[in-house]
């Protein structure tokens, strides 16, 4: 079991940014919930609930959000997202 935070992802299954935080999140090894919210208005509204916004991807750290792809792109870049990781 990992002792880091846990990562929460929010998709669907066309988007090409969802796509890519998963494969970022997977390369780095890093365990992750994947929620698809294709035809599931539940699971959207819950995303939308969290997050305060309704595109997609909507990551989470904890229960901190903190974006899409960019913002966890970018996390990742510059080290913050293994500080974050850490917890």
């Amino acid at each position: 079991m990992s002792s880091h935070p846990k990562v929460t992802v929010y998709g669907n299954t066309s988007c090409p940014y969802c796509g890519a935080a998963r494969m970022l999140l997977t390369k780095r090894a890093i365990e992750f919930d994947d929620i698809v919210i294709t035809n599931n208005a539940r699971i959207r509204e819950e995303m939308q609930t969290r997050s305060g916004r309704r595109t997609v991807p909507q990551i989470f750290i904890g229960d901190t959000p903190i974006g899409g792809f960019d913002e966890l792109y970018a996390l990742d870049k510059s080290g913050e997202l293994d500080k974050l990781l850490a917890g």
